[in-house]
């Protein structure tokens, strides 16, 4: 179970665009992230986020890498209307992934990021058939719920069995982790 939790939270934030850019703010609340992964065997998966602005600002810092061993040789955000469309390759771990995501909607209520990506290196990535090539195809399809839920608090992600975790204790971890 915490192995699936891991793969889980890793395709969550390898999937979402690098985003050490300036990429709009969530609403703040319950969202419920669904996400379809091609190319790799992990079946579709289904998270509720409870955020407020210092959360949300806190997951794309973590999306983009920040202070976890990534270095992006390119990170691009171009706008055409409601469209984002974020172009990066990064590296981390001896991998580098090329990615290229779409993003639709509104953060206010519904968007969705579409998002290719290429991966050398490093490696083989959680989900993957082996010998497969290391690219993929990951959907998010995001909408508010409301409010938070009573008990919930800044930073939970309810997973698809019901299971709870927090993004905040999350990273407490893993700076008290040694590091390797």
């Amino acid at each position: 179970m915490r192995r699936h939790l891991a793969v889980l939270v890793f395709a969550v934030i390898g999937a979402a665009p690098a985003a050490a850019l300036d990429l709009p703010a969530r609403k703040p609340g319950l969202w419920q992230l669904d996400m379809t992964f091609v190319g790799r065997k992990l079946p579709p998966q289904s998270i509720k986020e409870c955020l407020d602005a210092a959360t949300d600002k806190l997951m794309n810092a973590n999306i983009s890498g920040a202070g976890a061993g990534v270095t992006c040789s390119k990170q691009e955000l171009s706008r055409s209307g409601a469209t984002l469309t974020v172009d990066s390759v990064c590296t981390a771990n001896g991998a580098t992934v090329t990615s290229h995501a779409v993003v639709t909607g509104s953060f206010d209520s519904a968007y969705t990021v579409d998002v290719t990506s290429t991966r050398t290196g490093g490696p083989p990535m959680p989900g993957a058939a082996p010998g497969a090539p290391h690219e993929s195809h990951t959907t998010i399809a995001a909408k508010w719920l409301g409010p938070c839920q009573p008990g919930q608090r800044a930073g939970d992600m309810i997973m698809g069995s019901g299971r709870t975790v927090n993004i905040l204790d999350l990273q407490k971890q893993m700076q008290a982790a040694p590091q390797r």
